[in-house]
């Protein structure tokens, strides 16, 4: 149990890392238990297909330029996955302060809303529908017949691993959908008090 700091002295301030952490997950008031564990299912349904591309970048025979996009790719699907964060969390109703020209400026409700919209849709149709489709009907997203390497094709515990890992990014789009429409109704939430407010004193 850690003592109690003596009068005259101040309380350890967490670290750096752990006001970061905090800065970036920590939901604002208003958000519920269920939306955020749906931000952070976000970003574990996309980090097992992240994980299993990597080794792909340590094979022999592989170029440096295929190397690195393969890294580069698991990361910005990383990175994407955690925007999630941004509909529940301060840093996505107030830029941060170290955004130039607008930090500490209020983010616009559909300056978030319109592409985490699109965003959810795009994901949607290409996990959720069309990927689950071609899987389905044993082809490629142009319609063309699998190559016989395909890892999904593979027999035994290579195939079954690769579904393990791929098959939670049918979710990526519908829960990104339900966390921006919580999302738009909080921001409209709060935002229609003022409006009514205004609205009392011009009357009078």
């Amino acid at each position: 149990m850690q003592p109690l700091p003596r009068f005259g002295e101040h309380a350890p301030r967490p670290g750096r890392f752990r006001r970061a952490w905090r800065a970036a997950h920590e939901p604002v008031a208003g958000v519920s238990r269920r939306m955020r564990l749906t931000a952070f299912a976000v970003v574990l349904a996309v980090l097992p297909s992240s994980l299993w591309r990597l080794p792909a970048a340590f094979d022999h025979g592989i170029g440096i330029g295929e190397r690195l996009y393969v890294v580069f790719l698991s990361v910005l699907s990383e990175a994407f996955a955690f925007t999630a964060f941004g509909l529940i969390a301060r840093w996505g109703e107030v830029f941060p302060r170290w955004v130039p020209f607008v930090g500490g400026r209020r983010v616009p409700m559909m300056v978030a809303v319109v592409p985490a919209t699109i965003g959810a849709a795009f994901l949607t149709f290409l996990w959720t529908v069309l990927t689950s489709v071609t899987q389905v009907m044993g082809t490629t997203i142009r319609g063309e017949e699998l190559p016989d390497d395909f890892p999904g094709s593979a027999g035994g515990w290579e195939g079954v691993w690769f579904h393990i890992c791929y098959t939670p990014l049918v979710l990526w789009g519908p829960l990104l959908a339900v966390l921006t429409i919580a999302y738009y109704k909080r921001r409209r939430a709060a935002e229609r008090p003022s409006v009514t407010t205004g609205a009392q004193s011009l009357s009078a």
